[in-house]
């Protein structure tokens, strides 16, 4: 039996990393592309809480229920926390995030839970029109591909591409101005008081 060269040895090691980055690309968040029912817009949630509802979050101070005001401030509170943070494809924790792994982390911090992928996400909440956002709102840019969570005053955190880490941006940047898409509500009163607020 021959001793085999570093070439023949590194094959596998290349079908593996080929294999991995395809699974990937089919599982990852926000460039991982719109799901088919997206291309078309939206899916009917008709009958259905625009977010599911896993838990009862209550305010820090004792067991006052939450206001909007107060969840609104909790969510981007939680959202700073993790500014630096690094980037990653398919990314969902504080090790690495990818856009919508990052709202969708951040939110389920917050008791709400959101499908990891920037596209599904923004079927979720009701639209917001730009010159009406709060804190808390969720922000979607390049044809549903990339989205951030509005932090006021017109910037929004978001965790950005490869080599980047969490970070707030403006919204009138010129490629986020340009690539705008929409905004999301997912914090309303009746949202909150589901949530026990």
């Amino acid at each position: 039996m021959g001793v085999l060269s570093w070439e023949a040895r590194a094959v596998p090691l290349r079908i593996g990393l080929a294999a991995g980055l395809v699974l990937g690309l089919a599982l990852g968040g926000c460039a991982s592309g719109k799901p088919a029912a997206e291309k078309a817009g939206p899916p009917s949630r008709a009958g259905k809480p625009d977010v599911e509802l896993p838990s009862t979050p209550r305010s820090d101070k004792g067991d006052k229920p939450e206001t909007v005001t107060a969840a609104r401030e909790r969510v981007t509170r939680t959202a700073r926390r993790y500014l630096g943070a690094s980037y990653a494809w398919g990314g969902t924790s504080p090790a690495g995030f990818d856009c919508s792994g990052f709202v969708m982390y951040v939110y389920a911090k917050v008791g709400l839970s959101l499908p990891h992928n920037a596209a599904a996400q923004y079927a979720h909440g009701t639209p917001v029109r730009r010159d009406q956002l709060k804190p808390g709102d969720l922000v979607f840019f390049d044809d549903l591909r990339h989205n951030g969570i509005y932090i006021g005053d017109g910037r929004f955190i978001h965790s950005r591409q490869s080599g980047k880490r969490v970070s707030i941006s403006l919204l009138a940047g010129p490629w986020y101005a340009e690539q705008y898409v929409g905004a999301r509500r997912l914090l309303t009163a009746s949202t909150v008081a589901r949530l026990g607020g």
